[in-house]
């Protein structure tokens, strides 16, 4: 098997160690947990091009690939992918490193959300144009 990297020449949007309190019942990270900091990851760069507030509208897509655990360095890489009239499409890979005597890299999440962008009054509102 060939071992993993996190992507290169690329920022992650958000970086998170998971914590005890983040467990289900069997001690891995709750998938919940996983799913709000997808969201939120998606949320910022969602954000940021929609030069404003956005509402997620759409999980298009999520995939669980491999367990996280408490104290994983868990990495969120977030890319648009499509941009509609109001909405942005976002995927999201999720990275875990572990065991920091021997780092060890694996992909543990893949996801793809829609979101719309929204006025003040919170009514869909067009995504400006990326010039």
């Amino acid at each position: 098997m060939n071992p993993i990297k996190l992507p290169e020449n690329r920022e992650p949007v958000l970086r998170v160690v998971p914590r005890p309190a983040d467990c289900n019942q069997q001690g891995d990270i709750f998938g919940g947990w996983v799913m709000s900091q997808v969201d939120i990851a998606a949320g910022v760069v969602a954000a940021r091009r929609a030069r404003g507030r956005v509402a997620t509208v759409a999980v298009n897509s999520f995939q669980f690939k491999q367990p996280v655990y408490v104290g994983d360095l868990v990495s969120f890489y977030a890319d648009i992918v499509r941009v509609g009239t109001t909405s942005i499409t976002i995927n999201v890979d999720v990275y875990a490193q572990r065991n920091p005597n021997d780092i060890e890299t694996v992909k543990v999440t893949e996801a793809r959300l829609t979101f719309v962008a929204t006025g003040e009054d919170r009514k869909p509102r067009p995504v400006p144009r990326d010039d």
